[in-house]
């Protein structure tokens, strides 16, 4: 598995790949399941920060599946809009790093 720029940047830990696997997928919802399974994290790991996520509204709960809470980013947080500008910056910086050094090599 390859990483994002936004974990190279930020480190490779739990909370970092939660939020880097939501910001990726920003227009879906997710169970806590789903996104521990997706994100790589363990299930038991995500339930040690996952309070705290909800509590500071970086994640907000859509919809009921059965007895499945869906969650996504709360974009309307300004946290979580200050981390997905965040993202968008490293991918363009990335995506021009990448153009010049195909340009160096033609």
């Amino acid at each position: 598995m390859q990483k994002s720029i936004f974990i190279e940047v930020f480190g490779n830990y739990p909370q970092i790949r939660v939020l880097d696997f939501l910001i990726e997928n920003d227009i879906f919802d997710y169970s806590k399941t789903q996104i521990a399974e997706l994100s790589g994290v363990s299930f038991n790991t995500i339930e040690t920060f996952w309070d705290k996520l909800i509590k500071n509204r970086i994640l907000r709960g859509t919809r009921k599946v059965g007895n499945s809470q869906m969650y996504q980013l709360n974009k309307e947080n300004p946290f979580v809009k200050s981390l997905m500008e965040i993202d968008k910056k490293l991918m363009l910086k990335s995506i021009k790093e990448t153009e010049t050094e195909i340009e160096v090599l033609a």
